[in-house]
């Protein structure tokens, strides 16, 4: 994806960029790399799972949006359930990742949850 080719405003525009991930068999964790303007600078799969879990860590998260200087990071992942709603675990990693990104100063500017029947974002939750 080119650099500032696409403005995230809406949790519906995070949706309309990893549409794919609806019908994956097993979890993957994406982050989307967002500049001071959220436009996305780049993205990438930090972690390929099994069917009902996805491990990842604060460094694989950053490590890419500190290489492309990102203001700002969207972590999308799906649930192959169909069941858009977070687990314990998803809200714990969404904590750990929002506190890193204060350490770090690059914000964590969603989670967002893709399943077949629908999404969920921690953002319009407000539970970021």
């Amino acid at each position: 994806m080119a650099e500032g080719s696409k403005r995230i405003s809406t949790v519906d525009d995070v949706v309309g960029i990893v549409q794919d991930m609806r019908l994956l068999d097993r979890e993957q964790l994406r982050a989307i790399y967002l500049n001071a303007r959220h436009n996305v600078i780049g993205w990438e799969i930090i972690s390929q799972g099994t069917l009902t879990a996805s491990l990842a860590h604060p460094r694989e998260i950053f490590k890419g949006a500190i290489l492309a200087s990102a203001a700002g990071v969207i972590l999308v992942h799906n649930h192959p359930s169909g069941d858009p709603s977070p687990s314990e675990e998803d809200i714990r990693l969404t904590s750990r990742i929002k506190q890193a990104g204060v350490i770090l100063g690059i914000e964590l500017l969603d989670h967002c949850i893709i399943a077949e029947n629908g999404s969920y974002s921690f953002k319009t939750s407000r539970q970021i």
